[in-house]
């Protein structure tokens, strides 16, 4: 197998930290088990090399031997490709796993970063764009309260699919979103448990408290 190289930012400001997305991929090769290595990229001058790979600078992306692959859904669905730890080999569960992926990003994550960045802003205001949010939001998280109702991952066992969620719900809980979601937020704290979360939000909050001390000696 060829080397697996993680690209994100070398740098970034304090209240993204934990969130930023390489933690999603960081999460899903420490899950299956596959050696990588983590390179970064400038997070204030993005040029062009950077653009190559991702076009719309941001991170992360992957590289795995000639093929440069961006956005968290495309590469998680590249990794589960190399291992059923992530994405089941049957075809039933395997397309049971793919269409809840892309539920996390088009159904859950569609409603929850705009409330998210919101929230990041600090802005309190009562308004009718603020109220939209908050239904369009509210209905999403009503729905799978519902699904998690009686599941402890969302398609038999964990998948790439539970990483992409949990990690979109938990942005959510960040805010206090869940708390009226005990089931949301009991399969948050599942999620987050496991040893491969765990160390890999460990290893994103360090490489950019590294980086914080290498700007202070500049």
């Amino acid at each position: 197998m060829t080397e697996l190289i993680l690209t994100t930012f070398d740098w970034v400001p304090e209240p993204p930290r934990g969130l930023v997305r390489d933690l999603r991929i960081r999460w899903a090769l420490e899950e299956a088990g596959l050696a990588y290595r983590v390179e970064s990229v400038p997070f204030d001058d993005r040029g062009t090399e950077h653009f190559a790979h991702q076009p719309f600078g941001q991170v992360p992306w992957l590289t795995d031997g000639d093929l440069s692959i961006f956005e968290t859904g495309a590469i998680l669905l590249h990794l589960g490709g190399l291992s059923e730890a992530l994405l089941p080999g049957e075809r039933g569960r395997r397309s049971d796993v793919v269409q809840w992926l892309f539920a996390a990003l088009n159904s859950v994550e569609m409603a929850a970063l705009p409330w998210v960045l919101y929230r990041f802003t600090g802005d309190t205001t009562d308004t009718p764009g603020r109220q939209l949010l908050e239904s369009f939001q509210a209905g999403r998280l009503k729905h799978m309260e519902a699904v998690l109702a009686d599941r402890e991952w969302l398609s038999g066992g964990f998948s790439v699919a539970d990483i992409l969620m949990a990690d979109v719900l938990r942005m959510v809980d960040r805010f206090d979103g869940l708390s009226g979601h005990p089931g949301c937020r009991a399969y948050v704290a599942r999620a987050t448990g496991r040893p491969a979360f765990v160390k890999a939000h460990g290893d994103q909050l360090a490489h950019f408290a590294a980086a914080d001390a290498l700007r202070k000696q500049q």
